[in-house]
């Protein structure tokens, strides 16, 4: 049987040292995290309910008498935009409150993982 030894590492192969390769991945989840917080589906929800809360909100505060009428006296834009406003508030709020989570540290061989 051969040992390993003789075969390189991929860092070895590519001419990167093992420091090099940890320092890339570090920075490479640094972003992953940084993008998952940005793309939070929370964010996207909430953002979009109050945009869209807002102009049917304005919508319904500009309806005339005949489009109040039509909907049997309810201004159903109103409505369904305080509704909407509402409920991207609270996704927002939520965001705000409940943060993602940021993953574990990276522990390289040799070191000790912090106690707290």
């Amino acid at each position: 049987m051969s040992d390993n030894s003789e075969h390189p590492t991929p860092a070895e192969h590519s001419g990167y040292s093992e420091k090099d390769v940890q320092r890339e991945v570090t920075e490479l989840q640094e972003k992953s995290t940084t993008a998952a917080r940005l793309f939070d589906i929370r964010r996207i929800i909430g953002g979009l309910f109050v945009l869209y809360g807002v102009i049917v909100t304005i919508a319904g505060l500009t309806d005339d008498d005949a489009a109040i009428d039509k909907a049997e006296g309810v201004n159903i834009n109103l409505w369904t935009g305080l509704g909407m406003l509402l409920l991207g508030i609270f996704f927002l709020a939520w965001l705000k409150l409940r943060p993602t989570a940021p993953p574990p540290p990276v522990v390289e061989a040799g070191e000790e993982q912090p106690k707290g």
